[in-house]
């Protein structure tokens, strides 16, 4: 029994095949390899910024809770954050800033 046509196809295919060199392989392995763990730092990385975006809104949130309860009790004031003074707003002020 002879080989089929396909198997011989197959075989000089085979030997027709080239290979490029060990050393240019390895670079071409080692640089897809690094690319790869980029592409991962930046997913790791957008992932940490999404948590830290719900963070800061969470904190916002905080801030304008803590303002409206601040303006009930003191009205429409300006607050010194180094030591806690705070001065009144002129209803005019308050006026240009809306």
């Amino acid at each position: 029994m002879g080989q089929s046509q396909e198997s011989k196809q197959k075989q000089a295919i085979k030997l027709n095949q080239m290979k490029i060199k060990e050393e240019e392989l390895k670079l071409i392995q080692e640089n897809q390899k690094k690319l790869n763990e980029l592409v991962n730092n930046i997913g790791l990385l957008e992932a940490q910024k999404h948590g830290l975006l719900h963070e800061i809104a969470v904190v916002n949130k905080e801030i304008e809770e803590n303002k409206d309860e601040l303006q009930s009790e003191y009205g429409s004031i300006n607050i010194n954050l180094e030591d806690g003074t705070y001065t009144k707003v002129e209803s005019n002020e308050q006026d240009k800033k809306d």
